[in-house]
């Protein structure tokens, strides 16, 4: 099967793109490697030192005797991804290729409308292209928990069954996205549902939680197939910023009370989701949605599994709570279901000691590349 990834220079589309080239798919990656580029805009780097795309692919060929296409452009121009999609001709295409960060999108309008204009135009230009002239291959869309906010309900899977004035329907579950960025998922996902409905495509919402981790066992193999790994307060997601941190001395940052609750999986879970996902494939005609995590975690409780194991590695590690610069709620209600992607054969990585000794001892060796500067948090949803 030929699988074309979208975002396959990033954290999760590389590390994805290997794993299923490994597994013996055709792989190809498209990406415009702009993330490389806001790196730099924004004077921060990831932990791991990261080799130019086109001397990773070598590399992988060079150790598995597996190639990857590379096709570098920007599917916000439909005429360079009309022409990408028919030279590779995919079967399935799995859609990373969206700015990712909720503080980037709310440093300033610019960034607010360019995530928009990314995130949404690139996905509305792949919907016409499959349309036009591949209404058979499958989307897998990543997507994100963040869409749904913190209800006071369970979280369903995409869609909910409701009973009004003596009426039933099943329905899309209500949306309350917390920032600029899951605003533009929650478009996505309308975007796509319509495509689906009025086209008869076939789509699959992948709505992640938080990930955590840097090792697959294709990344591990060598020093030039590195992940990613981002601690600054624009990039670094709560886990791996915290192990980050306590490896250099740094207290870990909690927002505000911490005890918002979210949805988190270990990478190496992320790229099984996806390939369940596609080889699993939505029927024409459907929007599926699967939440995709694996376990529930609050911040306050993350930052104290990381505090105990750095203790037990001789680190001294403390926790402050700081001004949350997000508005959100501090303590609330929140249960989410996770059962589809469980059904179809995903045996989930917890989060075990073993774990988070092994992303802290990686974040020690890595040490020296930490800018100190870039830890906190700078940006704000505040009003000014």
């Amino acid at each position: 099967m030929k699988v074309l990834v979208i975002g396959g220079d990033g954290y999760c589309g590389w590390a994805t793109a290997l794993y299923l080239s490994n597994r013996g798919y055709d792989v190809g990656i498209l990406d415009n490697l702009v993330r490389r580029h806001w790196d730099n805009e924004l004077g921060i780097a990831t932990l791991t030192p990261i080799a130019p795309i086109q001397q990773r692919i070598q590399r992988w060929q060079d150790l598995t005797g597996k190639s990857i296409d590379l096709f570098v452009g920007d599917i916000t121009n439909y005429e360079f991804l009309q022409k990408a999609l028919h030279q590779f001709e995919p079967n399935a295409i799995v859609h990373f290729g969206e700015q990712r960060s909720a503080p980037f999108s709310m440093i300033d309008r610019e960034h607010a409308v360019l995530t928009q204009v990314n995130n949404v135009v690139g996905t509305l230009n792949l919907l016409y292209a499959m349309r036009e002239d591949f209404p058979d291959c499958h989307l897998v869309k990543l997507g994100t928990m963040g869409e749904y906010g913190t209800p006071n309900i369970d979280i369903e899977e995409g869609y909910i069954t409701i009973e009004h004035n003596g009426r039933k329907d099943t329905l899309p579950y209500p949306k309350q996205p917390g920032s600029m960025y899951h605003l533009s998922k929650v478009h996505d996902s309308h975007n796509i549902h319509f495509a689906c409905r009025i086209w008869g495509l076939r789509a699959t919402d992948l709505n992640q939680g938080v990930v955590y981790g840097v090792l697959t066992e294709e990344t591990g193999m060598d020093e030039l197939l590195i992940n990613r790994l981002d601690y600054d307060g624009v990039f670094g997601t709560a886990l791996n910023r915290f192990c980050i941190q306590a490896a250099i001395g740094h207290p870990l940052t909690v927002y505000g009370k911490g005890g918002q609750t979210r949805g988190f999986l270990d990478i190496r879970d992320t790229v099984r989701c996806m390939e369940l996902a596609i080889a699993n494939p939505a029927e024409p005609g459907e929007f599926r949605v699967f939440n995709q995590f694996t376990e529930l975690f609050s911040v306050g409780d993350l930052a104290l599994m990381v505090k105990k194991a750095g203790n037990s590695l001789g680190l001294n590690v403390d926790i402050n709570n700081i001004d949350n610069p997000r508005v959100e709620k501090e303590e609330h209600y929140f249960n989410a279901k996770n059962t589809k992607l469980l059904d179809l054969g995903l045996q989930p990585h917890y989060l075990s000691d073993s774990l988070l000794d092994s992303l802290l001892n990686f974040a020690v060796k890595y040490q020296q590349r930490v800018d100190k500067k870039q830890i906190l948090p700078k940006v704000s949803w505040h009003r000014k």
